[in-house]
């Protein structure tokens, strides 16, 4: 079962607070960020200021992810930023302090992103959807995360396509490489899940739970 069916998935409930407060704490922890801007579904910005509170300003989001990005983008001016998914609630402050650092100190890069190398082998079905027909090399193959950070100008400009790029993209860092873009890999193998269905957010909880305690953002 998916999560969001009925709400915002940033509101669920995860071990006590609403997912996206996760988010907020170590974006509060780090030492790199500075102002936070939360894209709020349509409809639930009251819901969003009042969990944030000053820690985060809130903008309406879009219909779609490409949508979201480019309301919150225009809420900054800074040099670099940063997109993270509230639905990966593990993502520590030092993998954002991490990402932006690699941006910062690599000129010849438009964006950086969190990713993990692939461990599990790959199969193709065929014709039949159960059927395999072809084993894929899992080498230099890399599981995209966030947070991604990103030069400002080159993530607008990558914002700037056509509609059915930007609804085709599934992040921020393929419409930056689909423009020639440079994006390079910080490798993290921290657990940093993303929370899709209920099976997700009960490892989530239990990721959680083996954690030291700290207080999220409320």
């Amino acid at each position: 079962m998916r999560l969001g069916a009925g709400g915002p998935k940033a509101l669920v409930d995860l071990a006590g607070r609403p997912l996206v407060a996760w988010s907020l704490a170590a974006l509060a922890e780090s030492e790199l960020i500075g102002r936070v801007v939360i894209a709020a579904p349509p409809g639930h910005e009251a819901e969003l200021e009042a969990l944030a509170g000053e820690s985060a300003i809130v903008v309406a989001g879009g219909a779609s992810r490409s949508q979201s990005v480019a309301n919150a983008l225009a809420a900054v001016a800074t040099e670099l930023v940063v997109i993270h998914d509230a639905a990966r609630p593990l993502a520590p402050a030092a993998l954002f302090d991490e990402v932006v650092a690699a941006l910062a100190g690599d000129p010849e890069a438009q964006g950086v992103i969190a990713a993990a190398p692939l461990a599990d082998t790959l199969k193709r079905a065929g014709s039949d959807a159960l059927e395999v027909s072809a084993t894929v090399s899992r080498a230099g193959l890399w599981r995209a995360q966030t947070p991604q950070a990103f030069r400002r100008q080159a993530l607008a400009d990558a914002h700037g396509v056509a509609e059915d790029q930007l609804a085709a993209a599934t992040d921020d860092a393929m419409l930056v490489e689909a423009t020639g873009g440079t994006v390079r890999l910080c490798p993290f193998d921290g657990p940093n899940p993303k929370v899709t269905t209920r099976a997700d957010l009960q490892l989530a909880e239990a990721l959680l739970s083996a954690r030291p305690p700290r207080t999220p953002s409320a």
